[in-house]
Protein backbone atom coordinates (compact mmCIF):
# COMPACT_ATOMS: atom_id res chain seq x y z
CA UNK A 1 0.00 0.00 0.00
CA UNK A 2 1.16 3.50 -0.91
CA UNK A 3 2.20 5.69 2.06
CA UNK A 4 0.18 9.11 2.27
CA UNK A 5 2.34 11.99 2.85
CA UNK A 6 2.07 14.14 5.99
CA UNK A 7 1.55 17.12 4.08
CA UNK A 8 -0.51 17.58 0.96
CA UNK A 9 1.22 20.24 -1.56
CA UNK A 10 -0.51 22.86 -2.93
CA UNK A 11 -0.25 23.56 -6.76
CA UNK A 12 2.29 26.17 -7.03
CA UNK A 13 4.48 23.34 -4.82
CA UNK A 14 4.77 21.18 -7.53
CA UNK A 15 6.85 19.19 -8.55
CA UNK A 16 6.19 17.27 -5.94
CA UNK A 17 9.74 15.51 -6.68
CA UNK A 18 12.34 17.82 -8.07
CA UNK A 19 13.42 16.86 -11.32
CA UNK A 20 10.19 15.80 -12.44
CA UNK A 21 8.04 17.70 -15.03
CA UNK A 22 6.61 20.86 -13.88
CA UNK A 23 2.97 20.77 -12.91
CA UNK A 24 2.87 17.32 -11.89
CA UNK A 25 2.17 15.57 -8.31
CA UNK A 26 4.33 12.52 -9.86
CA UNK A 27 5.79 10.89 -6.72
CA UNK A 28 3.27 11.95 -3.89
CA UNK A 29 2.67 8.18 -2.91
CA UNK A 30 6.15 6.62 -4.06
CA UNK A 31 7.65 5.48 -6.87
CA UNK A 32 5.59 2.87 -8.23
CA UNK A 33 2.34 4.11 -7.29
CA UNK A 34 -0.75 2.47 -9.66
CA UNK A 35 -3.60 4.28 -7.86
CA UNK A 36 -3.36 8.35 -8.00
CA UNK A 37 -5.23 10.17 -5.67
CA UNK A 38 -7.72 7.38 -4.59
CA UNK A 39 -4.98 6.67 -2.09
CA UNK A 40 -6.46 9.67 -0.16
CA UNK A 41 -9.57 6.96 0.41
CA UNK A 42 -8.22 5.93 3.24
CA UNK A 43 -10.04 3.59 6.12
CA UNK A 44 -10.71 6.71 7.90
CA UNK A 45 -12.13 8.42 5.28
CA UNK A 46 -14.10 5.35 4.13
CA UNK A 47 -15.36 5.47 8.08
CA UNK A 48 -16.30 8.68 7.86
CA UNK A 49 -18.02 8.98 4.71
CA UNK A 50 -20.42 5.58 5.46
CA UNK A 51 -21.74 7.17 8.55
CA UNK A 52 -22.80 10.21 6.54
CA UNK A 53 -25.76 7.54 5.40
CA UNK A 54 -28.97 8.88 7.05
CA UNK A 55 -32.06 7.61 4.82
CA UNK A 56 -30.83 5.09 2.72
CA UNK A 57 -31.63 6.00 0.19
CA UNK A 58 -29.18 4.76 -2.90
CA UNK A 59 -28.73 6.38 -6.18
CA UNK A 60 -27.32 4.08 -9.51
CA UNK A 61 -24.08 6.03 -11.61
CA UNK A 62 -24.60 3.93 -14.65
CA UNK A 63 -26.79 5.64 -17.35
CA UNK A 64 -28.21 2.81 -19.52
CA UNK A 65 -25.04 0.79 -21.27
CA UNK A 66 -27.09 1.31 -25.21
CA UNK A 67 -27.08 5.49 -24.36
CA UNK A 68 -25.89 7.37 -25.98
CA UNK A 69 -27.14 6.37 -29.15
CA UNK A 70 -25.00 6.50 -31.68
CA UNK A 71 -21.83 6.10 -29.35
CA UNK A 72 -19.84 9.66 -29.15
CA UNK A 73 -16.26 10.14 -30.06
CA UNK A 74 -16.00 7.32 -32.57
CA UNK A 75 -16.67 4.24 -29.91
CA UNK A 76 -18.64 1.65 -31.67
CA UNK A 77 -22.24 0.40 -30.55
CA UNK A 78 -22.25 -3.17 -28.88
CA UNK A 79 -24.05 -6.22 -29.97
CA UNK A 80 -25.73 -7.77 -27.23
CA UNK A 81 -26.96 -11.49 -27.31
CA UNK A 82 -28.66 -13.53 -25.07
CA UNK A 83 -28.58 -17.37 -25.52
CA UNK A 84 -31.67 -19.04 -24.40
CA UNK A 85 -30.88 -22.86 -25.95
CA UNK A 86 -31.67 -25.81 -23.83
CA UNK A 87 -34.14 -28.35 -24.25
CA UNK A 88 -34.63 -28.95 -20.89
CA UNK A 89 -34.85 -26.38 -17.53
CA UNK A 90 -34.83 -22.78 -18.20
CA UNK A 91 -31.55 -20.60 -17.91
CA UNK A 92 -29.93 -17.96 -20.12
CA UNK A 93 -26.31 -16.33 -20.96
CA UNK A 94 -25.23 -13.61 -22.55
CA UNK A 95 -22.23 -12.11 -24.63
CA UNK A 96 -21.40 -8.55 -25.90
CA UNK A 97 -19.19 -8.15 -28.49
CA UNK A 98 -17.72 -4.77 -29.70
CA UNK A 99 -18.05 -3.58 -26.30
CA UNK A 100 -16.06 -0.14 -25.61
CA UNK A 101 -15.96 0.36 -21.94
CA UNK A 102 -16.19 4.14 -22.16
CA UNK A 103 -19.15 4.83 -24.62
CA UNK A 104 -21.78 5.26 -21.76
CA UNK A 105 -21.02 6.21 -18.27
CA UNK A 106 -17.63 5.53 -17.82
CA UNK A 107 -14.46 5.95 -15.68
CA UNK A 108 -11.56 7.18 -17.15
CA UNK A 109 -8.27 4.99 -15.63
CA UNK A 110 -4.93 6.45 -15.38
CA UNK A 111 -3.71 5.16 -18.88
CA UNK A 112 -6.84 7.12 -20.79
CA UNK A 113 -5.02 10.49 -21.07
CA UNK A 114 -1.11 11.66 -19.92
CA UNK A 115 0.76 14.66 -19.77
CA UNK A 116 0.68 15.80 -23.47
CA UNK A 117 4.74 15.69 -23.41
CA UNK A 118 5.81 13.95 -20.39
CA UNK A 119 3.36 10.59 -20.17
CA UNK A 120 0.94 9.23 -18.04
CA UNK A 121 0.53 9.19 -14.32
CA UNK A 122 4.30 8.42 -12.46
CA UNK A 123 5.85 8.79 -16.00
CA UNK A 124 4.83 5.66 -17.76
CA UNK A 125 4.77 6.30 -21.76
CA UNK A 126 2.83 5.15 -24.92
CA UNK A 127 5.58 3.63 -26.01
CA UNK A 128 6.49 1.52 -22.55
CA UNK A 129 2.88 0.21 -22.51
CA UNK A 130 3.58 -0.94 -26.78
CA UNK A 131 6.49 -2.44 -26.37
CA UNK A 132 5.30 -4.69 -23.44
CA UNK A 133 1.74 -5.95 -24.00
CA UNK A 134 1.52 -7.59 -20.72
CA UNK A 135 2.90 -4.37 -18.57
CA UNK A 136 -0.52 -3.80 -16.05
CA UNK A 137 0.93 -0.87 -14.33
CA UNK A 138 -2.00 2.13 -13.90
CA UNK A 139 -4.48 -0.06 -15.75
CA UNK A 140 -7.92 0.10 -14.30
CA UNK A 141 -7.40 -3.41 -12.71
CA UNK A 142 -5.39 -1.71 -9.61
CA UNK A 143 -8.38 0.57 -9.10
CA UNK A 144 -10.71 -2.71 -9.61
CA UNK A 145 -8.65 -4.54 -6.81
CA UNK A 146 -8.37 -1.80 -4.40
CA UNK A 147 -12.35 -0.97 -4.59
CA UNK A 148 -13.06 2.85 -4.36
CA UNK A 149 -15.21 4.27 -1.67
CA UNK A 150 -15.45 7.59 0.45
CA UNK A 151 -16.84 10.60 0.60
CA UNK A 152 -19.24 11.66 -2.58
CA UNK A 153 -19.68 15.80 -2.85
CA UNK A 154 -22.61 16.47 -5.06
CA UNK A 155 -21.90 20.34 -6.64
CA UNK A 156 -25.43 20.79 -8.74
CA UNK A 157 -24.31 23.54 -11.24
CA UNK A 158 -27.02 23.58 -13.24
CA UNK A 159 -29.70 24.68 -10.53
CA UNK A 160 -27.07 27.30 -9.37
CA UNK A 161 -26.84 29.00 -12.65
CA UNK A 162 -30.35 28.63 -13.27
CA UNK A 163 -30.77 30.46 -10.14
CA UNK A 164 -28.28 33.26 -11.10
CA UNK A 165 -30.56 33.32 -14.65
CA UNK A 166 -27.66 31.93 -16.64
CA UNK A 167 -28.92 28.37 -17.44
CA UNK A 168 -26.19 26.15 -18.56
CA UNK A 169 -26.56 25.76 -22.33
CA UNK A 170 -26.38 22.08 -23.02
CA UNK A 171 -26.52 22.29 -26.95
CA UNK A 172 -22.96 24.67 -26.60
CA UNK A 173 -19.37 25.01 -25.42
CA UNK A 174 -20.82 26.62 -22.21
CA UNK A 175 -17.47 26.70 -19.87
CA UNK A 176 -18.11 26.26 -16.25
CA UNK A 177 -15.89 28.50 -14.27
CA UNK A 178 -14.15 28.52 -10.90
CA UNK A 179 -16.49 31.19 -10.05
CA UNK A 180 -19.41 28.56 -10.74
CA UNK A 181 -17.88 25.85 -8.52
CA UNK A 182 -17.12 28.07 -5.83
CA UNK A 183 -20.47 29.59 -5.97
CA UNK A 184 -22.33 26.64 -6.44
CA UNK A 185 -20.87 24.84 -3.15
CA UNK A 186 -21.09 28.51 -1.11
CA UNK A 187 -25.39 28.22 -2.05
CA UNK A 188 -25.21 24.33 -1.23
CA UNK A 189 -22.83 25.20 2.26
CA UNK A 190 -20.07 22.10 1.11
CA UNK A 191 -16.81 22.10 2.30
CA UNK A 192 -13.98 19.85 0.35
CA UNK A 193 -12.20 17.07 2.17
CA UNK A 194 -9.29 15.24 0.56
CA UNK A 195 -9.92 12.18 -1.36
CA UNK A 196 -13.76 13.31 -1.99
CA UNK A 197 -15.35 12.22 -5.21
CA UNK A 198 -17.26 15.27 -6.64
CA UNK A 199 -20.33 15.01 -8.30
CA UNK A 200 -20.85 17.58 -10.99
CA UNK A 201 -24.10 18.04 -12.53
CA UNK A 202 -25.24 19.50 -15.16
CA UNK A 203 -28.03 18.71 -16.73
CA UNK A 204 -26.41 17.22 -19.92
CA UNK A 205 -28.11 13.35 -19.57
CA UNK A 206 -31.33 14.77 -19.11
CA UNK A 207 -30.98 17.36 -21.73
CA UNK A 208 -30.37 14.33 -24.58
CA UNK A 209 -32.81 12.05 -23.59
CA UNK A 210 -35.25 15.03 -24.74
CA UNK A 211 -33.62 15.08 -28.00
CA UNK A 212 -34.70 13.59 -31.21
CA UNK A 213 -32.91 10.46 -32.90
CA UNK A 214 -31.52 12.62 -35.87
CA UNK A 215 -29.84 15.54 -33.21
CA UNK A 216 -28.00 12.58 -31.57
CA UNK A 217 -26.94 11.45 -35.15
CA UNK A 218 -25.51 15.20 -35.50
CA UNK A 219 -23.80 14.97 -32.04
CA UNK A 220 -22.01 11.66 -32.61
CA UNK A 221 -20.20 13.00 -35.25
CA UNK A 222 -17.26 14.31 -32.89
CA UNK A 223 -16.74 17.97 -35.52
CA UNK A 224 -20.08 18.88 -34.55
CA UNK A 225 -20.12 17.86 -31.10
CA UNK A 226 -20.79 21.13 -28.52
CA UNK A 227 -21.36 20.42 -24.69
CA UNK A 228 -20.90 22.20 -21.73
CA UNK A 229 -18.32 21.49 -19.01
CA UNK A 230 -15.07 22.33 -17.14
CA UNK A 231 -13.25 25.30 -18.70
CA UNK A 232 -9.88 24.14 -19.52
CA UNK A 233 -7.59 26.73 -17.88
CA UNK A 234 -4.67 26.47 -15.23
CA UNK A 235 -6.81 28.76 -12.61
CA UNK A 236 -9.19 25.70 -12.95
CA UNK A 237 -6.75 23.14 -13.09
CA UNK A 238 -4.94 24.87 -9.62
CA UNK A 239 -8.10 25.39 -7.92
CA UNK A 240 -9.29 21.79 -8.21
CA UNK A 241 -5.46 20.11 -7.01
CA UNK A 242 -5.87 22.55 -4.18
CA UNK A 243 -8.95 20.71 -2.64
CA UNK A 244 -6.98 17.12 -3.45
CA UNK A 245 -10.08 15.02 -4.41
CA UNK A 246 -9.81 12.01 -5.60
CA UNK A 247 -12.50 12.12 -8.43
CA UNK A 248 -14.35 14.42 -10.59
CA UNK A 249 -17.45 13.18 -12.64
CA UNK A 250 -20.54 14.68 -14.20
CA UNK A 251 -23.00 13.82 -16.43
CA UNK A 252 -21.39 15.07 -19.88
CA UNK A 253 -19.60 13.84 -21.70
CA UNK A 254 -15.86 14.50 -21.11
CA UNK A 255 -16.41 16.10 -18.09
CA UNK A 256 -14.83 19.55 -19.51
CA UNK A 257 -16.20 21.81 -22.36
CA UNK A 258 -16.35 20.18 -25.55
CA UNK A 259 -14.39 21.18 -27.90
CA UNK A 260 -11.22 21.25 -25.80
CA UNK A 261 -8.74 24.85 -26.38
CA UNK A 262 -5.84 22.54 -28.38
CA UNK A 263 -5.68 18.57 -27.75
CA UNK A 264 -1.99 19.49 -29.31
CA UNK A 265 -1.02 22.22 -26.41
CA UNK A 266 0.32 20.37 -23.52
CA UNK A 267 -2.69 23.11 -21.58
CA UNK A 268 -5.10 22.93 -23.74
CA UNK A 269 -7.22 19.71 -22.85
CA UNK A 270 -7.93 19.68 -19.03
CA UNK A 271 -7.54 16.02 -18.47
CA UNK A 272 -3.99 16.26 -19.39
CA UNK A 273 -3.73 18.21 -16.07
CA UNK A 274 -6.57 15.88 -14.19
CA UNK A 275 -5.73 12.63 -15.26
CA UNK A 276 -1.36 12.71 -16.16
CA UNK A 277 -0.50 15.47 -14.16
CA UNK A 278 -2.46 15.13 -10.97
CA UNK A 279 -3.24 11.41 -10.73
CA UNK A 280 -7.33 11.91 -10.58
CA UNK A 281 -9.68 9.57 -12.02
CA UNK A 282 -12.57 11.25 -14.17
CA UNK A 283 -15.81 9.86 -14.84
CA UNK A 284 -17.86 10.88 -17.49
CA UNK A 285 -21.79 10.75 -18.05
CA UNK A 286 -22.99 9.83 -15.08
CA UNK A 287 -26.53 9.10 -14.57
CA UNK A 288 -27.10 12.06 -11.99
CA UNK A 289 -30.52 13.78 -12.55
CA UNK A 290 -32.10 12.07 -9.79
CA UNK A 291 -29.08 12.46 -7.37
CA UNK A 292 -29.61 16.15 -7.46
CA UNK A 293 -32.91 16.53 -7.48
CA UNK A 294 -33.09 14.73 -4.10
CA UNK A 295 -29.83 16.75 -2.61
CA UNK A 296 -31.96 19.72 -4.11
CA UNK A 297 -35.46 18.49 -2.29
CA UNK A 298 -32.69 17.27 1.15
CA UNK A 299 -30.49 20.37 0.71
CA UNK A 300 -27.80 16.73 1.95
CA UNK A 301 -25.32 17.43 -0.69
CA UNK A 302 -23.05 14.61 0.72
CA UNK A 303 -23.05 10.94 0.95
CA UNK A 304 -21.30 7.61 0.50
CA UNK A 305 -19.65 6.90 -2.79
CA UNK A 306 -18.68 3.49 -3.67
CA UNK A 307 -17.31 1.93 -7.14
CA UNK A 308 -16.61 -1.40 -8.43
CA UNK A 309 -14.74 -1.01 -11.77
CA UNK A 310 -14.57 -4.08 -13.80
CA UNK A 311 -11.06 -6.19 -13.17
CA UNK A 312 -9.52 -5.99 -16.66
CA UNK A 313 -5.86 -6.43 -16.92
CA UNK A 314 -4.36 -2.93 -18.26
CA UNK A 315 -7.55 -1.47 -19.02
CA UNK A 316 -8.25 2.18 -19.72
CA UNK A 317 -11.29 2.68 -18.51
CA UNK A 318 -14.58 1.02 -17.28
CA UNK A 319 -18.24 1.24 -16.55
CA UNK A 320 -18.15 2.99 -13.25
CA UNK A 321 -20.42 0.58 -11.23
CA UNK A 322 -21.30 3.47 -8.90
CA UNK A 323 -23.96 4.32 -6.06
CA UNK A 324 -24.07 6.99 -4.12
CA UNK A 325 -26.33 6.33 -0.82
CA UNK A 326 -27.15 8.96 1.55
Amino acid sequence: MSKIPPHLPAYRELPVIPGNPPKTAWGLFGPDDNVGMFNLQTPDVVVAAARLVKKGAVFAMNWEQEKPNPPLFGRGRFRHTVFREGAVGHHGDDCLDNFFTQASSQWDGLTHVGDFEHGFWGGVTNAELRAHPHDNRLGIDHWARRGIAGRAVVLDVARWRAAQGRPIDCDASDPVSVADLEGTAAAQGVAFRPGDVWIIHLGWVDWYERQTPQKHRVMANTQMLRTPGLECSEAMAEWIFDRHPAALCSDNPALECWPPPNFLDPDGFLHHWIIGRFGMAIGEMFQTTHLAADCAADGVYEGLFVSAPLNIAGGTGSPPNALVIK
